[in-house]
């Protein structure tokens, strides 16, 4: 679908002129591109050119697929870039749409000074994406341990930036993550400010190796010893004026340990901060920001692979978990989807993924088929 602000099913004219569509989902967002083979009079170059660079008047794009009669949207965003190169012959050429998810809306302009009087992080987060509502945005916010209301008398937060950079800011203060997801409907986006979870229901397994079982094409792991830092928080004493190193365990309820042998550190100079300023906090809210900081410290193995949807049966979604079989029991089990490229063209629906996880061998006996 395609149109400004509110988009409508797209012309038979561009299905027909669409050759291949492109739509990588990670952690920091969704990007897309599209590919049209037009003739060189083709009234369309002119509309995507005008529409992809007005200020005001922009092309809004929403990529959804339906596969085993289960929908789901791929992409909800508007046009960013353009590209034309001359095509095979002499009467077309090829015309490649780039765009971005709805959050690039947020960073176009800057509101530095913008006050917020006696307003938690999460109240603030909640009244700039109000401003984004006419796009389908639905915010989900998860409230942080971090509840600092300061007095108007003392302090007025203001914002620093655009909103987009400002939400990032408050996320990364207290160790959430922040991104707009498309759906679960068309038209509606779920803006989400919180913790990054690695726990819930996974997708069905990857199967390597498994004869007529197997529905990936490539998998390849990599075990990084490397990823063996302690995360610490530094609390400082004021009546003592020592400062008091407490390692923090990377493994949470909402990042459960996956493998069941972690990285190890190898010397007592692995101790690596997880923030500069949480000693200004109270130790109990600096413990627990520290404690979604370090999330991230532990995921040793690494995964790339490649594989066809219709053999899979379904969509492979970024930041879900998904179960791993016929690797070997030191990389079989559940992993956490970081990043998913589908890739789809005439006949073809293919996708490249990241897979990540906090150690070797399996936590779970068995995993979902």
């Amino acid at each position: 679908m395609i149109g400004p602000v509110v988009p409508i099913p797209a012309s038979k004219t561009v299905m027909e002129a669409l050759t291949s569509v492109e739509v990588t989902t990670s952690e920091r967002g969704t990007g897309f591109q599209l590919n049209f083979a037009l003739g060189n009079r083709s009234p369309l170059q002119t509309l995507f050119l005008i529409a992809g660079k007005a200020p005001i008047l922009f092309m809004r794009v929403i990529i959804e697929v339906t596969v085993n009669g289960e929908s789901t949207v791929l992409a909800d965003g508007v046009i960013t870039d353009h590209q034309i190169a001359p095509g095979t012959d002499e009467t077309h050429s090829q015309l490649r749409i780039m765009g971005q998810d709805i959050s690039v809306l947020m960073d176009k302009q800057d509101f530095s000074g913008l006050p917020f009087p006696a307003m938690p992080a999460e109240a603030r987060v909640a009244l700039l994406l109000a401003k984004y509502a006419v796009f389908g945005v639905v915010p989900l916010i998860v409230p942080s341990v971090y509840v600092h209301v300061p007095l108007p008398t003392g302090s007025i937060p203001s914002q620093r930036g655009t909103d987009l950079a400002y939400i990032r800011y408050l996320a990364a203060r207290v160790g959430y993550v922040f991104y707009i997801d498309p759906g679960p409907k068309s038209g509606v986006n779920v803006a989400y400010w919180g913790p990054r979870i690695k726990a819930g229901v996974p997708q069905p397994a990857l199967n390597v190796d498994m004869d007529a079982h197997t529905n990936v094409q490539t998998l390849s792991f990599r075990f990084d010893s490397t990823k063996n830092k302690i995360p610490t928080v530094y609390l400082y004493n004021e009546l003592t004026k020592v400062t008091i190193p407490v390692p923090i365990p990377p493994i949470t309820p909402l990042n459960p340990p996956l493998g069941a042998i972690p990285p190890l550190p190898t010397s007592l100079a692995d101790f690596a901060p997880v923030a500069d300023d949480l000693s200004k906090l109270a130790p109990v809210q600096a413990i627990l920001i520290g404690m979604a900081k370090a999330s991230t410290y532990a995921e040793a193995v690494t995964g790339q692979g490649t594989l066809d949807v219709v053999r899979y049966g379904r969509v492979l979604q970024a930041r879900k978990l998904v179960g791993v079989r016929g690797v070997g029991p030191a990389f079989d089990g559940l992993h956490y989807v970081t990043q998913v490229t589908h890739k789809i063209s005439a006949g073809s629906y293919t996708q490249s993924f990241s897979l990540s996880r906090n150690g070797l061998v399996s936590t779970v006996p068995e995993v979902r088929v």
